[in-house]
């Protein structure tokens, strides 16, 4: 079988669901006996008739080489359960998945999406050309922003100068409803990424042993962020762009493309009530580039870009500028995603920390940082476990936030107390691991999250 007719594993559809509930309901229409003219085609396309409650059967089709759905049901998830399943006996019965052509309403929405996506490309390059046109109109509009940005970050201040000269302790009896004020000013000053960290800020009184010290070291960095942001014309251009993306001022990814094929090392979603953020790591075969991909879900949808974790794809990538970005964006793939994939490269314990700490100083702010642990084992360690490596010479903790997750005992069991390949993100708590390998160049990756 070539390439493009590749079947992917349960475990990588899976992967693509946006809740638990999809991926219950999903098993469910795995099998054959909800279906009817199920089909692929070596294009990556799969399609089939689900029969529901109603009279008329649902029309799935999905396009692994995005992957894309398209389903007649009134489903707002991406894919729905329905694309899932049809993914899923995909995956496991040749015989009801056969290879063969598309049938006219799937061919017509196949072929619609061909369209658009050349469109916008089109529309793309129309839409820079047309900025370029005015580039006086939007250097007033970049001032204007900037301006309101300098206010804000300049009110900011003073809070924080009032906060460390009224004492600490003050910011337990003020409560949240200072601090939410103050975020929604900086999200008048069109500050964003300012809003965001004082909302964290106004969450730590209060919030556990050691609170006072946790608060100062949230005030430093915003601090540290204000005074970069004022200082601007005097900082080196990739930390002035990194500065610029702290406070919330967008940009585009317009880096020199890379086209590779991207092992999906990982994907999994965070909310923050209003706001669902799907992220997705990516590495290169031959470019050995380690990359993120981020997309955004609002008022309870989820993210529309799901990767099966474990595939590998042929696709280009342009990242977006900045000291130690690894943010970048994804086009159209040249073809399926197909099985297979080195981890990227790593080393010991030692090696990540110096690449963490180098990330640091390029970026202060930072949160955490992609690692790749070579030869590591997962060791239990009083309440908590580390990845220590193999000889013995230092080990990393396990950052609390994944202790409690199922993914911690499946890397325990790809380990079975030997040494093992780790990709996750080391943060200033540990690292959470991501994904593992077991010894041998053509080891799948196993999902740990």
């Amino acid at each position: 079988m070539n390439q493009m007719g590749v079947r992917w594993t349960s475990e990588q559809v899976l992967a693509l669901a946006p809740d638990d509930a999809s991926r219950r309901a999903g098993n469910k229409l795995g099998t054959a006996g909800p279906w009817s003219d199920a089909g692929s085609s070596g294009a990556g396309a799969v399609w089939g008739l689900c029969k529901g409650s109603g009279s008329k059967p649902y029309q799935t089709v999905v396009d692994t080489a995005g992957p894309a759905y398209k389903c007649s049901c009134p489903s707002r998830k991406f894919p729905c359960k329905h694309a899932l399943g049809l993914l899923l006996l995909w995956a496991a019965d040749e015989e009801a998945v056969r290879a063969g052509t598309a049938p006219d309403w799937a061919d017509e929405w196949l072929e619609g999406r061909r369209r658009r996506t050349e469109n916008k490309q089109t529309v793309a390059g129309e839409g820079q050309s047309a900025k370029a046109a005015d580039p006086e109109a939007a250097r007033r509009r970049a001032e204007r922003r900037a301006g309101r940005i300098t206010a804000g970050a300049t009110e900011l201040e003073q809070r924080l100068e009032d906060l460390v000269r009224g004492g600490l302790a003050s910011a337990e009896q003020s409560g949240y409803g200072l601090w939410e004020e103050t975020a929604a000013r900086m999200v008048d000053a069109q500050a964003p990424g300012l809003a965001a960290r004082v909302r964290e800020l106004g969450a730590i009184p209060g919030s556990g042993p050691g609170w006072p010290v946790r608060l100062l070291e949230e005030c430093a960095l915003i601090h540290l962020l204000d005074s970069a942001w004022l200082g601007l014309e005097r900082l080196p251009e990739p930390m002035a762009a990194t500065v610029r993306t702290r406070v919330g001022l967008t940009s585009p990814a317009d880096g020199p493309p890379v086209r590779d094929h991207w092992l999906v090392l990982s994907q999994y979603d965070s909310s923050d009530g209003k706001i669902v953020t799907r992220r997705i790591w990516v590495s290169g075969r031959e470019s050995g580039r380690v990359a993120l991909l981020l997309s955004f879900g609002a008022g309870g949808r989820a993210p529309r870009l799901a990767l099966p974790v474990g595939m590998s794809i042929d696709a280009e990538l342009t990242p977006y500028t900045g000291a130690g970005q690894l943010r970048a964006d994804m086009g159209e793939p040249f073809g399926p995603p197909v099985p297979g994939g080195r981890a990227p490269r790593g080393g010991p314990v030692a090696a990540a920390l110096e690449a963490y700490g180098v990330a640091l100083r390029d970026d202060p702010w930072l949160e955490s940082r992609p690692v790749t642990l070579t030869e590591v084992i997962p060791v239990p360690d009083g309440g908590g476990w580390q990845l220590a490596d193999a000889d013995g010479g230092s080990a990393l903790p396990v950052a609390p936030a994944a202790l409690s997750r199922p993914g911690l005992w499946k890397l325990a069991a790809v380990s079975g107390g030997g040494p093992v390949t780790v990709f996750g993100e080391c943060g200033h708590q540990g690292v959470t691991p991501l994904a593992a390998w077991e010894p041998g160049s053509d080891a799948e990756t196993v999902p740990l999250v």
